[in-house]
């Protein structure tokens, strides 16, 4: 009687592995096809005019971006020459020095000429305090603006960078991120090709810049990253930016846009209070407050996505660093999902309820920690003499050879749409990892998830982390 029981309740397990396979399998072939498509139309669709008009236009909406900075003391001056040397008119940088322990802030008074300037600030925004705002008395650097403040983290500072600024849209990246010549040419378009909805925010794909060759904060030449993390880490950004994302912007329910480049509607982002300080996944939150916000005013709005490579930027080369951005991630995706856990299934919301907010549920979140629970689980069948060996490994050889071939056609795609890397032997190494990915990199980030959420769980480490960067290499 009980090894019957037994039996049905393995049969029943194995169908659930079965049907949860068979969805994820389902999602994901309906996402290449997505993202295909809108990669297509995007192309088709921007291929006729000069995008050049834009820079020249005397109705150009203003822009400021702001860039937090937080002991960048050995690449900051660097880093702010590449943003003043963007091809638009109308817009400003402004470093926000979140309270550096280093001589950041004295490397740009000595670099810019920087001289301390008046100028009025809210004291009811909730920020910490303001030690003062610079601009430089040389005229060739008028487009840039300094301001220093006490440590709050990275939130705190954006927020203090959207209330200074006086623009239209606000620019959110990281200070050390290379943006191409033209990036806010393609910004502005995707803020005014619509016209029947409100851009509220822009994304867009984010490159991988190790190993590449910079001068002079202009990306010279792209080159493969030598290091193997960094390798991953690529075909990792590959898939999920232009294919992933690519594809719930097909659908209009993209909930993130990478804090490395996101563009957002000014006047929306105040409405809403700006970032969330309370949490490490700032900028997956402000999208869901942003949307939430639209949905509830009832008011046509929507959010755009750039496939084109426009951003580039250092990913960690270090494991320890590596686990630590991950678990960081884990924990700002649940943090965000718990505050706004009333859209789960929520029709209220369309698609973001019913679609988006589930897949993030079921595959961003808790994917993670059943496969962790898995490999447990089959050791715990397999020493007892009770693991189905002939579906397991069948069902194991199914997903590897689909997760495969899913690396494979976004490394592909790659180079049918934007051909970033030409040399055979690259292309050959990215398809190479896609095979031994299952294997090696994807289970490190996978136990980063399941720590992550013990932090959270346990309330330990639950700050922001740092992040070493080893810097651009120079043509």
């Amino acid at each position: 009687m009980h090894n019957g029981l037994f039996d049905i309740l393995l049969e029943y397990i194995n169908i659930v592995f079965l049907v949860f396979t068979a969805v994820l399998f389902t999602l994901f072939t309906i996402m290449g096809y997505l993202s295909s498509r809108n990669s297509i139309h995007y192309r088709k669709k921007n291929s006729i005019g000069d995008i050049s008009r834009i820079m020249a236009s005397p109705l150009s909406p203003s822009i400021t971006i702001i860039a937090p900075a937080y002991n960048e003391a050995l690449t900051i001056v660097e880093n702010i020459r590449s943003l003043l040397s963007l091809h638009y008119v109308n817009y400003e940088v402004m470093v926000v020095n979140d309270g550096s322990k280093d001589d950041t802030l004295q490397k740009m008074i000595e670099a810019y000429d920087l001289e301390r300037v008046p100028r009025e600030i809210d004291p009811d925004w909730p920020c910490k305090p303001i030690r003062g705002v610079y601009k430089s008395r040389q005229r060739s650097f008028s487009k840039l603006t300094v301001v220093d403040k006490a440590n709050g983290g990275k939130s705190d500072a954006l927020n203090t960078g959207i209330r200074l600024s006086d623009s239209t849209y606000v620019g959110c990246i990281d200070v050390d991120c290379l943006l191409q010549p033209d990036a806010l040419l393609h910004v502005v378009r995707a803020f005014y090709q619509r016209s029947q909805k409100r851009v509220i925010a822009v994304g867009g794909v984010i490159r991988v810049a190790n190993s590449c060759k910079i001068d002079g904060g202009v990306l010279e030449e792209i080159r493969l990253p030598k290091n193997w993390l960094a390798r991953f880490q690529l075909l990792e950004y590959t898939r999920s930016f232009l294919l992933g994302r690519m594809a719930w912007g097909r659908i209009d329910s993209l909930l993130i846009i990478s804090g490395a480049f996101g563009f957002f509607d000014r006047e929306i982002a105040m409405e809403i209070g700006g970032y969330d300080t309370g949490t490490v996944g700032e900028d997956m939150e402000i999208v869901f407050r942003m949307r939430r916000h639209m949905h509830e005013q009832g008011i046509p709005y929507t959010v755009e996505y750039l496939p084109d490579p426009l951003c580039w930027t250092e990913v960690p080369e270090d494991m320890k660093i590596l686990m630590n951005q991950r678990d960081r991630w884990a924990r700002g995706n649940l943090e965000t999902l718990f505050r706004h856990k009333d859209m789960f299934f929520n029709p209220k919301f369309g698609r973001l309820g019913m679609l988006s907010y589930p897949y993030w549920f079921f595959y961003e979140w808790l994917a993670p920690l059943l496969e962790f629970i898995g490999y447990f689980c089959v050791l715990f069948f397999a020493y007892f003499g009770i693991l189905n060996w002939d579906f397991f490994l069948a069902l194991t050889a199914m997903v590897y050879c689909y997760a495969v071939m899913f690396s494979f056609y976004a490394v592909l795609w790659d180079v049918w749409s934007y051909n970033q890397y030409t040399r055979t032997r690259d292309i050959l190494i990215l398809l190479f990892c896609a095979i031994i990915e299952p294997f090696t990199f994807h289970m490190i980030i996978v136990w980063s998830a399941v720590r992550g959420n013990l932090k959270k769980l346990f309330k330990v480490n639950t700050g922001w982390g740092s992040q070493v960067r080893k810097g651009f290499a120079k043509a």
